[in-house]
């Protein structure tokens, strides 16, 4: 493109704004701004014009109108190898704008308070800025769009020399610009949506994500995939901290174990292989939880993925180390257990810095989408009913209380045996609940005597708890709603079990 001799600079994000400029000037740029961005690059002792200076018209209208004028767009919009454009803007006087450095109101900052009002809103709701980004990004070939601080550098150290960027450099700008200003519509379109409350759900769903991590492939080799992030922390937005490149399942194993470990309060941990539980347990003290967890399925656990609800140690490090683990994923890590764990060349070790948010939860199939609210459901033993002769023990409530946590969190059919703070067996996945139970008993590497059961999902028949009964359960959790619920808590009065019924399923398809 030809090179910049003028720069029309009006932003949101300070960030870096007088250092671009005095690089711009250094360079021979002409400084046009307005309002607080012209007063920073003053405050820089930087030689500045106010856009009023060229559309002759002040700022007005408690600053909504600045920039909405034929002297402005069109020294963004002629094409300078248009005779007709040139001769136009030589007839009004409009001079060309070569560069447009401009980013937008903080909308979304804005929306993201609970307490926003309309009003609020709608005056962060930015006109001026959209309408230069498109302008510029539009001419592309000829006019270099500028949206964020991070371009700044780059920008400078190509310009120095001759004064000009590349067509690719204006050609990748522009179409980043053009992806910010759709991502700020989607923002204002789903929050104005959302302000009547009529449903979680939107009439249209906008998904946007910006491309994260490319992988060196899907769940086998010869499927492609990257990871694309909301930038909403999770998962998604967590940091590497050690290890070799983390892959698609990687991320899938990292992710269940994650949420799972989230359902606790007290120190967690979680062992996952193929999105399922092999282990968990909470405890007091984490190495102890990992332990617990670990116990439960040590041969499982071999190329496991691990999570923790709370900073790794060294003494929880040392037990990690005994086995090979894929995969951790924790809030942080001690020095001594990263000194500890990064001896592990290959092992993935991923720092989350947020918790579980309350986005939908998409799932494609051909065709479309499938979209839900997270299941975010937490027990309460009040609201839960005692539908046997015999009430839980104080004890066993604690274990069923645990056993249910996990059995969200298992695919179904899904059966927990489980202690007070500890799953003992898993049976996931299995197309009978009958068979779920036998391959739970099956798995048991710890004594199932004294155990408690969870569902998640209703024994249609009682052959499922008479079953468990022979390996030693005394109690069992599950939603009830079978239309043979009576039989089943008829098996299991004459089994001398306590049965709860959480009225809630937790199906994990």
């Amino acid at each position: 493109m030809p090179k910049i001799k003028r720069a029309l600079i009006s932003v949101t994000d300070k960030t870096g704004v007088a250092e671009f400029a005095a690089g711009l000037h250094s360079l021979g740029v002409e400084l046009v701004s307005t309002g607080g961005t012209a007063a920073i690059l003053r405050d820089a002792r930087l030689p500045v014009r106010d856009v009023s200076e060229l559309t002759g018209f002040p700022e007005m209208l408690d600053g909504r109108l600045k920039t909405i004028h034929p002297v402005v767009a069109g020294g963004m919009l002629a094409i300078r190898k248009n005779p007709e454009h040139m001769a136009a803007v030589k007839a009004h006087s409009i001079g060309l704008i070569d560069m447009v450095v401009v980013n937008l109101y903080a909308f979304e900052k804005a929306a993201a308070h609970k307490n926003a009002t309309i009003e609020e809103l709608i005056e962060n709701i930015d006109i001026g800025g959209p309408t230069m980004i498109r302008a510029a990004a539009k001419n592309w070939q000829d006019v270099a769009v500028v949206t964020s601080p991070a371009d700044y550098v780059s920008i400078l150290d190509e310009m120095r020399g001759q004064g000009e960027l590349s067509a690719q450099t204006c050609w990748r700008l522009a179409k980043k610009a053009f992806a910010l200003t759709a991502a700020y519509d989607r923002a204002i379109a789903a929050k104005l949506e959302s302000i009547d409350g009529e449903s979680v759900l939107p009439p249209t769903l906008d998904l946007r994500a910006s491309l994260s991590l490319p992988l060196r492939y899907g769940e086998n080799p010869h499927q492609q995939a990257a990871l694309y992030s909301f930038g909403k922390g999770g998962v998604a937005g967590a940091r590497q901290l050690h290890g070799k490149e983390l892959s698609y399942n990687n991320l899938v194993d990292l992710d269940a174990a994650w949420q799972l470990v989230c359902e606790f309060s007290h120190p967690a941990a979680a062992i996952i292989k193929h999105t399922n539980p092999c282990g968990c347990a909470e405890q007091t003290v984490l190495a102890d939880a990992y332990r617990k967890a670990f116990e439960a399925d040590p041969v499982s656990a071999f190329g496991g993925v691990l999570a923790f609800n709370r900073a790794v140690d060294g003494e929880t490090a040392g037990e990690i180390s005994k086995t090979f683990i894929e995969a951790i994923a924790a809030p942080a890590y001690s020095p001594e257990a990263l000194g500890i764990l990064q001896t592990k060349k290959n092992l993935r070790l991923i720092e989350i810095a947020e918790s579980q948010s309350d986005e939908l939860v998409v799932k494609s199939i051909s065709g479309g989408l499938l979209v839900q609210t997270p299941d975010r459901h937490v027990l309460e033993r009040a609201a839960s009913q005692v539908k046997t002769e015999r009430v839980p023990t104080e004890v066993e409530w604690e274990a069923l209380e645990f056993g249910w946590k996990v059995s969200k969190h298992v695919k179904s059919n899904a059966i927990v045996y489980a202690n007070r703070g500890q799953s003992v067996s898993v049976g996931a996945g299995q197309m009978s609940r009958v068979d779920s139970v036998k391959v739970g008993a099956m798995k048991a590497v710890l004594p199932l005597k004294g155990t408690v059961l969870a569902s998640d999902a209703f024994f249609p028949f009682p052959d499922g708890i008479e079953l468990a009964a022979q390996h030693g359960i005394t109690a069992v959790i599950q939603p009830g709603g079978s239309v043979r619920d009576e039989d089943v808590i008829a098996a299991a009065n004459r089994l001398g079990l306590a049965m709860v019924f959480t009225g809630v399923r937790h199906f994990r398809h």
